[in-house]
């Protein structure tokens, strides 16, 4: 199994110049727990959480708090490294992309899905 089997493809982002409230309101309201930041090109220029909310101690802006350090896989990579790499950097989510371009992202709750799946297609057996 690969990273293009079990990504989302259609990817929640935010504007790196989003106020904080914004930020607030995208996560609360799709139910997750952190987003890719881009520019105004759409180019992916950093990471945001829920963490780095409660961590927030100045600034109004997404910019003002999101991590730059970009982690990404391949559409190719396989699950069991994708897990690996969530575990090694202790991240939560791993944008995916192919020529430069995010083509979706996977989580630690896509990895538990795709476990889940695997056992039971090994106890159809």
């Amino acid at each position: 199994m690969r990273a293009k089997d079990i990504m989302t493809k259609d990817v929640i982002t935010i504007s790196a110049y989003a106020p904080i409230y914004e930020l607030t309101k995208l996560l609360a309201e799709n139910d997750i727990s952190g987003v890719p930041v881009c520019d105004e090109s759409g180019k992916v220029i950093g990471m945001v959480s829920e963490a780095d909310l409660i961590a927030l101690k100045n600034g109004s802006r997404v910019v003002d708090i999101m991590n730059p350090e970009v982690i990404a896989v391949s559409p190719e990579t396989p699950v069991e490294e994708v897990a690996a790499v969530l575990h090694t950097k202790k991240i939560k989510r791993v944008p995916v992309y192919e020529k430069d371009q995010m083509v979706g992202i996977i989580s630690r709750a896509d990895i538990v899905a795709a476990m889940a799946k695997r056992h039971m297609e090994r106890v159809k057996r």
